[in-house]
Order: C-alpha cells, then structure tokens, then sequence
C-alpha cells in the first residue's frame, strides 16, 4: 500500500505517429507490475459525453471548424474528462495514465492553429485551477516518420488530414513546453527502436514507482 494519499497524473504526449498507444500499453504493464492502481484514458475524451464531443473534433466533415469553436470544444471536453473521472482517480489514490492532455493543447491549437497563448492559459486556468500533470512523457520523432506511420493505419481523421507544416509547427510547440518544463517532461527519441523506447519510458518513470514505494528520499 502506498503512503502517498494522492495518485500521480501522469500524460503521453506527442504528434500522429509516434507510437503512443502502444507505448500507453507498456506503461500500463508497468504499473501492473508495480502494483500500483490505476485508470487508462485519453483526450480529447474519457467519458462518454467527452467522447462525444471528441467525435465532433475528429470527424471530417465540410463545414470547417473555426479554430475558436475547436478549442472551446477541447476544453469542454476537458471540464467534463477532469470532473468526472480524473480528479476521483487521483483522490482516491489511483494513478492517472492518459493519452495527452493541456500539453496538447498548447501544441496544436497553439502551435499548429496559430491560437493566443495567453487565451490558453485562460482556459487552462478556468477549467484546471492548480492541476497539472506530474510527469508528462513526450514522444518525438520527425514529422514524415510519424506521418507515415500514421499514414499505414489507415482512415485519417481530422487533424490527421493536416499538411506537414501543420505538424512541423505542432512539433516544434511541444519541443517548446518541454524545454520549458525540463523538471516534468522527459523527451524520448520515438524513431528509435521500440525496445530502446521503452528503455528510456522505464527509466524515466523508474523514480515515480520507487517513489511510490518509499523506494527514494523524494
């Protein structure tokens, strides 16, 4: 049984194709093993009525979105994602493991839609208060190995469908926060081979496990 009375929020970060999901598995197999508890989930997203509203995010359709109205939408989900689910977990003691969050945020609707930081920030403050995530992990590699990868999935959504400058300017926003942050963000090399990834994702999250544990002096 831990002695920390609150769980760890901890976030995957990164552009299309970098490997999240599969790497969301490991970490999960992780914390499995370490016997920690802990819920899975993702943004846009998490909750059925976020899920929703992901859906009107993701789906192409040919009326544009206006990149207000997306952002708007992003945190709406987020508020719902935030009150239903993560903040219970987190109360309860369970680990967070989740499929990007405000991170994101920043780089795409920031970085990519071109959007004010300060009206992020806005946001953020409104629908969050003092939560952040407390370790965030962030994949990256070039854009056109991610957009190949992402590619070879098959049916591109939304966002997928953007030009390669979109995802260059989305990258380059997360490289931004992370060297912002450098005390909560690992970056790891995700063109490399899957087993060296996942070497630097255990290493990176060795001393939140031992932490966990009373393994550490943190």
């Amino acid at each position: 049984m831990s002695y920390q009375a609150r769980g760890r929020f901890i976030t995957v970060e990164g552009t299309e194709g970098v490997g999240k999901s599969t790497n969301i598995q490991f970490i999960q197999a992780l914390l499995e093993d370490a016997k920690i508890p802990h819920i899975v989930s993702r943004e846009p997203g998490g909750t059925p009525l976020a899920e929703e509203i992901r859906n009107i995010l993701v789906v192409p359709r040919d009326e544009a979105m206006c990149e207000l109205s997306e952002l708007l939408l992003v945190f709406a989900a987020r508020a719902q994602h935030l009150k239903t689910l993560i903040e219970p977990a987190l109360a309860r003691g369970a680990w967070v493991l989740c499929d990007r969050f405000t991170d994101a945020t920043f780089a795409y609707q920031g970085g990519g839609r071109g959007l004010s930081v300060d009206k992020i920030e806005q946001l953020q403050s409104l629908v969050q208060g003092d939560l952040r995530p407390d370790c965030t992990l962030l994949l990256d590699a070039p854009v056109d190995i991610g957009m190949a990868r992402a590619g070879a999935r098959g049916a591109l959504d939304r966002f997928e469908l953007e030009k390669q400058v979109f995802f260059e300017k989305v990258r380059s926003a997360y490289l931004a926060r992370a060297n912002q942050a450098p005390e909560r963000f690992n970056i790891i090399d995700a063109s490399a081979s899957l087993d060296v990834v996942q070497a630097g994702i255990a290493k990176a999250l060795k001393s939140q496990i031992d932490h966990y544990h009373g393994n550490d002096d943190v």
